[in-house]
């Protein structure tokens, strides 16, 4: 079934070591110090190869810093391999309904320009963002400038000419990143995160930065609890959630005003907006991605991931930013990054898509057996699977695993976040806005409640290591919240349509991975994206009568307190 030619990285690493990592990270989140470089001091687990978590050997890739992670004649290499889209009759602004694969390749091709790439997503977000709200702000002119350069010149990388959107909370230099609040609404940094660093130097063109909700608690909403982004499906009905705190990214993505964009994911903020609006939203493991630059809400928990058209869109913006940084001491001591692109190249046997590695898919009892839409979406999911060669098995739930994932351990979150932010809210509590609630909530957690939730978390992951992934490679969940808690790679993605009151909407699946298991979840994923198109479904245009009703003042609405405290949960 599989090519054969190397293991994924997650069949190489040590799980025992990456279970000792977390537990020095967890302690020293609770201290208040930094480890650099957390080794393994641990053999390696039974039958899962023999690379400890601070080293790897050659064949697992040879990144050395963030978006170091494949040679660059092999990204051309993956370019040069890849299909191109019709361009007969073409209009300029069709050029944003292309993946980035696809433009990257036309780029390449000298089919498509930088500057007429990114004008079309311009066009769109002059004519759509007043409906959608998707951008806190819109950056054109340096976006056009960045696009004149890259016209210039070869291609610097493998997101050359691509307009991407980034959320909020990422530092861009001379740009505001604002994490929709009070307190940096004034706030400029004067540099890149490592990552958008990263990201520049692979090539790509921000156009803007997305909405959120305040501080990266809830949907996205202003300071002060107004509705702001709306779902691209139902731009006329803001009751109808757009996922989480990364939802301006989600948007973005759906209504074609950004080729992919960036999320943060604390408690779903990638994966909850990608199922809500049909994106392929990416969670890398913990330290893969740095957070450098990031406004914090959560030592131990914070990631950074691509909301994307497709698997391969994923990818691409992945394998650009991920890597170590000696600014983020949490992204020291791993394997080096591998090759996500290949990854997410689909094999083909017979004319037919198949999986790159044998790969068994494990479901819990029941996760597949509910009626209606979401019912019969999973089993065609699990169709879809076991036709590209994957192993579907049932496996049972582990004793413990039910009250260790309830959220009855969400004090860690609570605390961690609350914590940075105890200044600002001793000097004027109204700069909390909204989110003053479920901040507040954190500075009542206990220190023995504290110390069980660390204690909890860690027996959460060596349960999943050890009780879950050692019987399957790939696991289908019911939520974020376990995957979250111990740092394991998340994918979502895109599976069919469900009804929700009378509305129809984009429904997902959700798969978890073993520790540096991307490239796992990425070949599972674009092998199902290969034999279905549920990925390349898009919402219609808001209508007139949606356009009118969105621009009243007011017609948004507000969240109420109680509502806003939930969600931050």
């Amino acid at each position: 079934m599989g090519d054969g030619s190397r293991q994924p990285q997650d069949a190489l690493v040590d799980r025992r070591s990456f279970l000792v990592r977390m537990g020095a990270l967890s302690a020293a989140a609770a201290v208040g110090c930094t480890p650099v470089g957390s080794g393994s001091g641990a053999g390696p687990a039974p039958g899962r190869g023999d690379v400890p978590v601070d080293g790897s050997p050659a064949d697992v890739g040879t990144a050395t810093g963030a978006g170091a992670g494949v040679d660059p004649r092999a990204a051309e290499s993956f370019f040069r391999e890849l299909p191109r889209p019709d361009l007969s009759g073409a209009a300029p602004t069709d050029s944003a309904e292309f993946t980035a694969w696809e433009a990257g390749a036309l780029l390449r091709d000298g089919r498509l320009g930088a500057l007429e790439h990114t004008e079309a997503y311009l066009a769109r977000i002059r004519r759509w963002d007043g409906v959608y709200q998707a951008f806190n702000e819109v950056t054109a002119e340096a976006a056009r400038a960045r696009a004149r350069a890259l016209d210039g010149g070869a291609a610097e990388g493998i997101l050359h000419g691509i307009p991407l959107a980034v959320k909020d909370n990422i530092h861009t230099a001379g740009v505001r990143t604002t994490a929709n609040s009070h307190i940096f609404r004034d706030f400029i940094p004067d540099r890149d995160a490592t990552l958008v660093s990263a990201l520049r130097g692979a090539g790509f063109v921000m156009v803007g930065k997305s909405q959120l909700g305040p501080l990266a608690t809830t949907r996205a909403l202003t300071p002060d609890g107004e509705v702001t982004t709306v779902n691209a499906w139902t731009p006329g009905n803001p009751d109808v959630s757009p996922g989480g705190s990364s939802s301006g990214s989600a948007t973005a993505v759906m209504a074609r005003l950004a080729a992919s964009s960036l999320g943060t994911q604390t408690g779903g903020s990638i994966t909850m907006p990608s199922r809500a609006q049909g994106t392929t939203g990416l969670k890398p493991t913990f330290g893969r991605v740095s957070l450098d630059g990031v406004i914090p809400l959560s030592y131990t928990r914070d990631h950074v991931g691509p909301l994307a058209r497709d698997v391969r869109d994923a990818a691409l913006v992945l394998q650009a930013m991920a890597g170590e940084d000696h600014r983020d001491p949490r992204t020291l001591g791993l394997p080096p990054v591998p090759d996500y692109l290949t990854a997410a190249t689909p094999v083909e046997e017979g004319g037919r898509a198949r999986v790159r590695w044998d790969t068994r898919l494990g479901i819990f009892p029941d996760w597949a057996d509910g009626g209606g839409d979401g019912g019969q979406n999973r089993r065609a999911f699990l169709r879809e699977a076991e036709s590209v060669g994957v192993d579907v098995v049932e496996i049972p739930v582990p004793d413990g695993w039910d009250e260790l994932t309830s959220g009855a351990f969400n004090a860690i979150r609570l605390v961690e976040r609350a914590e940075p932010f105890l200044p600002y809210m001793k000097d004027d509590v109204r700069l909390m806005g909204v989110t003053l609630t479920s901040f507040l909530s954190g500075l009542f957690v206990s220190g023995d409640e504290y110390l069980k939730g660390q204690r909890a978390k860690l027996a959460l992951l060596r349960l999943t290591l050890e009780g879950v992934l050692d019987r399957c490679d790939v696991v289908a969940l019911e939520s974020h919240i376990p995957f979250d808690m111990i740092g394991l790679p998340l994918l979502a993605l895109p599976v069919g349509i469900r009804e929700m009151g009378g509305v129809e909407l984009p429904d997902g699946v959700l798969l978890g991975g073993a520790p540096f298991g991307e490239e796992r979840l990425l070949a599972v994923g674009t092998a199902v994206q290969a034999r279905t198109d549920w990925h390349r479904r898009r919402p219609p245009e808001p209508s007139p009568a949606d356009e009118a009703w969105l621009r009243r003042p007011g017609a948004r609405g507000r969240l109420d307190l109680d509502t806003v405290a939930r969600e931050a949960q």
